[in-house]
C-alpha cells in the first residue's frame, strides 16, 4: 500500500497536497482507489464551488460500487482534473499524481487542520 510521506490524509481517504502556489491538490487513496476496484466514471465538482469540510466534493464509480469523494477541507475548486472524465482509470494507475481529482483554494489563510499525516494514517488503515 502506498502512502507518501510527504502528503496529509483524512479519515475518508482522500489526500492533500499544498502546492507551491498555494492551491491545495486532492486526490482519492490508494487504499481507497484498491477498495473501489476498476474505476469506471468520475463525477467533478464544479469550478468556483465552495464546499465546507466533509460535504461530497465528487463521486467515484467503479466495478464494485459508487462512493461520494468528501471534502477533507473547506476549500473553493479551482480546478479539477478533466483528463479523469474521459481516462477514470487515472485513479486506479496513479492514485497521486496523474489521478488527482481537483485543486482547491482556501477562502482564509490559516493552517489546514484535522487531516492525518502518513503515520497517522497508517495507524486508522491497521486499525
Amino acid at each position: 500500500m502506498n502512502i507518501p510521506d510527504d502528503l496529509m490524509y483524512s479519515e475518508d481517504h482522500q489526500w492533500v497536497r499544498m502546492e507551491e502556489d498555494g492551491l491545495i491538490r486532492v486526490g482519492v487513496t490508494d487504499y481507497a482507489q484498491d477498495a473501489l476496484g476498476e474505476v469506471v466514471f468520475v463525477d467533478l465538482p464544479e469550478v468556483d464551488l465552495l464546499i465546507e469540510k466533509g460535504e461530497i466534493l465528487g463521486e467515484v464509480e467503479s466495478s464494485k460500487s459508487v462512493s461520494e469523494i468528501s471534502a477533507p477541507l473547506t476549500a473553493r475548486v479551482f480546478e479539477v482534473n478533466d483528463d479523469l472524465e474521459l481516462h477514470p482509470m487515472k485513479i486506479n494507475d496513479d492514485p497521486y499524481g496523474e489521478g488527482w481529482v481537483c485543486l482547491m483554494n482556501k477562502e482564509d489563510s490559516g493552517p489546514i487542520s484535522g487531516l492525518l499525516d502518513a503515520d497517522s494514517y497508517r495507524l486508522l488503515l491497521e486499525g
